[in-house]
């Protein structure tokens, strides 16, 4: 039993081994926070990106005056794809579409168009909400509507497992008034 005491007082004063167990608590809390602030950070920046493919797509196709072919509106497509760099563009669909905002502040969708996996395709008519200031603003007018759309699959999967969707939506006035064909 002195032996068993002996060895506790020995044990308590002995301080050679604190650091290293501090530490073998501490390095897994240490290493999920510096994961997740690398994996938070890249999402940051992707969706930055995304928002930047949408903006310059939709930038460029409102400069467009009166016509704008299938072959440059696929150039601007790939262009901005190239923000992306050096991420992968695999899953990235753009939309770019024309809508007509009538006097009385109704919309009707003239064309839209949708490039995805270097393919460019034409997009049925459909209806869409536009905010109601961005009405206001463009009565009797046309608006150039631009998405971006892309799934984030983290790196690591340790902090975020599942894909994360970003989605951002742009809203142009075409700098020349009128609308923009696509031939």
């Amino acid at each position: 039993m002195r032996f068993l005491a002996r060895l506790v007082r020995c044990l308590r004063r002995s301080e050679s081994g604190t650091a290293a167990v501090e530490f073998a608590l501490i390095l897994p809390v240490m290493l999920l926070v510096y994961i997740g602030t690398l994996e938070a950070s890249t999402l940051i920046t992707m969706d930055r990106k995304i928002q930047s493919v949408t903006g310059a797509v939709g930038d460029l196709v409102s400069r467009a005056d009166t016509t704008l072919t299938a072959a440059t509106l696929t150039d601007y497509f790939k262009a901005a794809s190239g923000i992306l760099t050096p991420y992968p563009t695999t899953d990235l669909i753009q939309v770019v579409t024309q809508v007509e905002v009538k006097t009385d502040g109704t919309t009707r969708t003239d064309w839209s168009r949708q490039y995805a996996n270097g393919v460019l395709t034409t997009l049925p008519n459909t209806a869409r909400k536009i905010p109601p200031e961005m009405v206001n603003i463009s009565k009797g007018k046309y608006i150039i509507v631009s998405e971006s759309r892309m799934s984030y699959l983290p790196l690591y999967g340790i902090v975020f497992k599942t894909a994360i969707p970003l989605y951002r939506e742009n809203y142009y006035i075409p700098r020349f008034g009128g609308t923009i064909t696509i031939n």
